[in-house]
């Protein structure tokens, strides 16, 4: 009978009210962010204006940029296959690609493109309970986003490989790099409005939320291309890669608005100079 008196403990009743009131905070905070909404936004975002952009990149490209986006989309969808096949062609670059986009196509995915940062912005100001932010503080940094992605995928197969030392190396280094990158994402498309030691535990919830997904669906996303183009030709790629995409920023999504509740935690908050509490409603 030892348990109901541990139960009844000072210590141990003060814990679980702390998990309990933690545990509603990050039910209302997914909700007051829109979870599944703004996940499914973000994806849809990613396949129509991102993707594309990466594609016009590869189209003008040196062959060695080109080689190095390949390596990192063949560490996604696997070694081989038709969907890898399917992207080999786009990336094969040449002028018949060059003339199929022009100066004017790459522009217009580039603005198009904004589209997908824009939608990140609304995420992390949604997280942090804030106004948008005025246009003319924030055009210039949709693009500089864009360009600091482009290059994180860019190099993120070398990263993975460690550079050559393997995944002893590459996963710190993928660790490190994703925290990073997600930190300076929400301190930029929020304007500097929040401070950098908050929006450390977001970074770290994101960081190695995305790292352990990728990893994770490392084990079925291939093979789930490879069957879905087998049964359904291109388009039942379009479904997969979509589902991967939704499932990829719902990790996002919960890393960066729990870390505005983690932030928030009196122990936590006192460390990181936070001094108000979240919103209870």
């Amino acid at each position: 009978m030892a348990l109901p008196g541990l139960v009844r403990s000072p210590a141990i009743g003060k814990s679980l009210a702390v998990g309990r009131s933690l545990a509603v905070g990050i039910g209302r905070q997914l909700v007051s962010v829109g979870f599944l909404d703004m996940a499914t936004r973000l994806a849809a975002q990613a396949f129509l204006t991102a993707l594309p952009l990466l594609f016009a990149i590869a189209s003008f490209s040196p062959a060695g940029i080109r080689d190095e986006l390949r390596r990192t989309i063949r560490l996604l969808l696997g070694a081989s296959g038709p969907a890898l096949a399917q992207v080999d062609g786009v990336y094969a670059g040449g002028d018949q690609a060059r003339e199929t986009w022009g100066a004017v196509g790459v522009l217009v995915a580039l603005v198009s493109a904004t589209a997908f940062s824009r939608a990140l912005q609304r995420l992390c100001e949604r997280a942090w309970h804030l106004p948008r932010s005025g246009l003319r503080s924030v055009v210039w940094r949709w693009g500089a986003w864009l360009v600091v992605w482009v290059a994180a995928l860019l190099f993120q197969g070398s990263v993975r490989d460690g550079f050559g030392a393997g995944p002893l190396l590459g996963v710190p280094l993928q660790l490190i790099g994703a925290c990073l990158l997600w930190w300076w994402t929400q301190h930029l498309l929020l304007v500097g409005r929040v401070g950098w030691l908050p929006l450390l535990p977001g970074a770290l919830l994101t960081g190695v939320g995305v790292v352990a997904f990728s990893a994770v669906s490392g084990l079925w996303l291939p093979r789930s291309l490879r069957l879905s183009v087998e049964r359904y030709g291109p388009l039942g790629s379009v479904f997969t890669l979509l589902s991967w995409l939704i499932l990829f920023f719902a990790t996002v999504v919960v890393g960066i608005a729990v870390g505005y509740v983690v932030a928030h935690v009196d122990a936590v908050a006192r460390r990181l100079g936070v001094a108000a509490a979240p919103p209870s409603g």
